[in-house]
């Protein structure tokens, strides 16, 4: 797959440019450029991104970050068994518990939600740091929402994290979730406090909490587009009745 020129390879982070070292140098340059290009369309091109991960794991599947690379460039193509087989890879040579979270929501997507839910309640979640705790609580409340326990989804969600004031990471994503289980359990009035909390903490915009927040309150938006067309056209009928009358005058 083509790599623009100005991709050098030396954008990756230096940790994973440590792991490269154990290649050949113009291999371990490939991987890398194969790399950058799996992080910068991951999001916005994840079918791409896809391509250039498989790239990369040809080249160097015995390197950890190639492998966890290709694992949530398949999940973000939504192949969870085959993220989850890429996790597991990446797990395995690191011993690192730090994609726990992602493998049990692999587990959902494969239509497992019991196992994400075991996966939750082992001794590996306690070796989370906060970010990856706070995570897992959210695929847990993922899996209870799968099996159609909505209220134990909410108190799964109710936290310390959650009570916080202070804006963290994952604070809006938190309070989003919170307020769209409040929702999904009827609980409308409390479903808009909460998304009101996760609009004031997304400053990235990371959620769709405002349009949401908007639905509640009965807000249509209207296309600025059209609006404009339908007073050009209102414009241009009054101009002509104006032309009219003016005729008639005459």
């Amino acid at each position: 797959m083509p790599i623009p020129e100005e991709v050098t390879g030396d954008e990756i982070d230096k940790d994973v440019r440590q792991e490269l070292q154990s290649l050949p140098k113009t291999l371990a340059e490939d991987v890398a450029r194969n790399l950058v290009m799996v992080a910068r369309l991951l999001d916005e091109d994840p079918e791409s991104a896809y391509g250039y991960s498989r790239v990369a794991l040809r080249l160097a599947s015995r390197v950890a970050a190639v492998r966890e690379a290709a694992g949530f460039a398949a999940y973000a193509n939504q192949k969870y068994s085959e993220a989850l087989a890429e996790f597991r890879a990446a797990r395995r040579m690191t011993g690192s518990v730090e994609l726990w979270p992602v493998m049990a929501d692999c587990e959902r997507g494969l239509g497992r939600p019991e196992k994400a839910l075991d996966m939750a309640g082992t001794p590996e979640v306690h070796k989370l740091d906060k970010a990856g705790q706070v995570e897992m609580r959210l695929v847990a409340a993922g899996a209870r929402r799968d099996m159609g326990q909505l209220n134990a989804a909410i108190v799964t969600l109710q936290s310390p994290e959650l009570a916080s004031n202070s804006v963290q990471p994952w604070t809006a994503r938190l309070r989003y979730a919170y307020a769209d289980a409040l929702l999904a359990a009827g609980r409308e009035q409390e479903a808009r406090e909460w998304f009101a909390k996760a609009v004031e903490s997304d400053r990235d915009g990371s959620t769709d909490a405002s349009d949401r927040l908007a639905e509640l309150d009965g807000v249509d938006f209207v296309d600025a587009l059209d609006e404009d067309e339908d007073e050009a056209g209102e414009s241009r009928g009054t101009t002509s009745g104006d032309e009219a009358e003016s005729d008639g005058r005459g």
